[in-house]
């Protein structure tokens, strides 16, 4: 199987947040996910979740030689880790890791659903992800990652600690 190249989401609301994120990344790769580049790291509000903890959020490229299963497999083994447990959607966690969008391995089903179903409508996804591939287009409508964030609302996605990053080194 060719490698799969493309984008992960992050997010952490409990705990150490900035530490949930680097250690999220660590026991990525020691799991055979190549991490390529990381974006900077963002303060956003939750979606309706219960709780008023503001998020960490972040997007990386990875590169990683296995199906789509077996990398959402990774990413919910490297959540339990980090002591999540599943509850509702929007729900407070201390990490939590989204398949994004991973070209030429789009699909309605089985899970995951790729791109990730509501990506495009969310900011704290869009904003990272723009760092790292403005001109990344959406299959689904054709028009870039910059375009599909003109077009959304407003919403609070603030640099945290601008200028420090989880992870200072990025690979090609």
């Amino acid at each position: 199987m060719s490698p799969m190249e493309g984008f992960l989401g992050f997010g952490s609301n409990q705990g150490d947040r900035a530490a949930a994120l680097r250690a999220g990344l660590r026991r990525l790769e020691r799991r055979g996910v190549r991490i390529l580049a990381v974006s900077s790291v963002f303060e956003t509000e939750p979606i309706g979740g219960r709780e008023p903890d503001r998020f960490l959020n972040m997007v990386a490229r990875v590169r990683f030689d296995g199906s789509p299963e077996s990398l959402l497999a990774r990413t919910q083994e490297v959540e339990r880790l980090a002591v999540r447990s599943r509850g509702s959607r929007n729900d407070p966690r201390p990490l939590d890791i989204d398949l994004l969008l991973f070209p030429g391995h789009e699909r309605a089903c089985p899970p995951p659903i790729l791109p990730h179903p509501r990506m495009w409508l969310r900011r704290f996804v869009l904003v990272p992800l723009a760092e790292l591939a403005p001109d990344q287009r959406n299959p689904l409508t054709g028009r870039t990652v910059l375009e599909e964030l003109e077009g959304l609302p407003d919403g609070e996605v603030h640099p945290y600690n601008p200028g420090l990053r989880v992870q200072e080194r990025s690979g090609g």
